[in-house]
């Protein structure tokens, strides 16, 4: 697997640690993940469009490292947290890729063309992926929790 020498070198540098599950930081990052998406959503009423995109993404990814801690990793880098939606949970990783790099787009660079649709949609998309994480979290059972666990170990091997 392609990511697994990146994954790897982040485990060395103790930025990616296989930790024990834990739900108290699953739940704080999805209330975070809700809070932020409200924020996302309040901001685009405001017409403040690259920041509303900033924060959908946002809300993407602490709804991402809800689920990695609740297995029991701790990432500490972005791109690593989004490669380990797939390589671990099989889950498609398209829509946070793309918010991701929005989000990067938006943040560090001006952008004269927003548009009050194609920020709607990226909040839409991160709504659909917070609820789909969260559904995930709420059926996760403990043997899941292992296997995740175990696909992540050997990952890191």
């Amino acid at each position: 697997m392609k990511e697994t020498p990146f994954l790897q070198k982040l485990q060395n540098e103790g930025k990616l640690k296989i930790k024990a599950p834990n739900e108290v930081l699953a739940a704080a990052y999805l209330e975070k993940a809700q809070k932020t998406l409200l924020s996302a959503k309040t901001l685009l009423l405001q017409g403040d469009f690259e920041n509303a995109i900033s924060l959908a993404y946002y809300a993407m990814y602490h709804s991402l490292t809800a689920l990695l801690f609740r297995i029991g990793i701790k990432c500490e880098n972005h791109t690593a947290a989004i490669s380990l939606l797939k390589a671990v949970f099989g889950m498609e990783n398209t829509l946070i890729r793309k918010a991701k790099e929005e989000r990067i787009d938006k943040q560090y660079y001006v952008s004269l063309s927003i548009t009050r649709e194609e920020t709607q949609e990226t909040i839409s998309q991160a709504e659909e992926f917070l609820i789909c994480l969260r559904e995930m979290l709420a059926r996760l059972q403990n043997e899941e929790i292992l296997l995740y666990r175990q696909r992540a170990e050997e990952l890191l091997r």
